[in-house]
């Protein structure tokens, strides 16, 4: 069952376009890697998604079982937010807001949604510590508990690893990795083409040119061609 339709989306700021003609459709259970060169409009896809941004044209369609405030998102941190002066269970449970309306306090179900997530996550021994002490992969993971306790269906993760060390990425890739398979689907914006490939089930690709389709067809493209020998460049260099 289709999640979410894009057609004919184009993005853009005061509008200038950055990317024409994007069409996908997103499956439930999908696991979709959104590639592409810096600048070309990753991001802004992502908040446009989130409802976060207009499109300058086109159009976003949710299926019957989402709706807009049941996408759970993780964004790239900014250094204020990793300054953050709360404590993890207040980290986590701000993520049932969407759940609690304008109720100025959170039920017993909510609060034990986010110890659920927690222990998921594995950051429950953290839950009294203040988020600003924590480690960066142990700030990734409370805020993948924060996205969990918005909805277990749809995930949106902005570069979950930037900045992460080898050990704590792969961590983070087996937890997301253990989400997709639970039935989450996952859009995840990802710099690491490599890993991307490694574990998408679906790739769109940004840039001069725009791919969307299975991983598989994607290495057979000339999209992906390309761009993996770019990455082979790069990292050589």
């Amino acid at each position: 069952m289709a999640q979410l339709t894009v057609s004919d989306l184009t993005l853009g700021y005061e509008g200038k376009g950055l990317v024409e003609g994007l069409n996908f459709t997103i499956e439930s259970g999908d696991y979709l890697c959104i590639v592409g060169e810096n600048g070309s409009g990753k991001t802004t896809l992502m908040k446009t998604l989130l409802h976060l941004q207009e499109p300058l044209s086109g159009e976003i369609r949710f299926g019957d079982d989402l709706r807009a405030n049941e996408i759970g998102y993780l964004p790239q941190q900014t250094v204020v937010q990793k300054d953050f002066p709360a404590s993890v269970r207040e980290i986590v449970l701000s993520g049932c807001q969407g759940r609690s309306g304008l109720r100025p306090f959170y039920r017993r179900r909510e609060k034990a949604l986010a110890e659920e997530n927690m222990k998921k996550m594995g950051v429950m021994d953290l839950a009294g510590r203040c988020y600003r002490e924590l480690s960066g992969g142990q700030q990734q993971r409370v805020l993948l508990a924060r996205a969990l306790c918005a909805t277990r269906k749809v995930l949106l993760l902005d570069e979950p690893v930037s900045g992460l060390d080898p050990k704590v990425t792969a961590e983070m890739y087996r937890l997301i990795g253990e989400l997709h398979r639970e039935g989450v689907t996952i859009i995840m914006i990802s710099h690491d083409i490599t890993a991307a490939i490694r574990y998408a089930t679906h790739i769109l690709h940004i840039g001069k040119k725009i791919f969307y389709g299975t991983t598989d067809a994607y290495l057979q493209s000339d999209v992906g061609h390309m761009f993996l020998l770019e990455h082979e460049e790069e990292v050589e260099a």
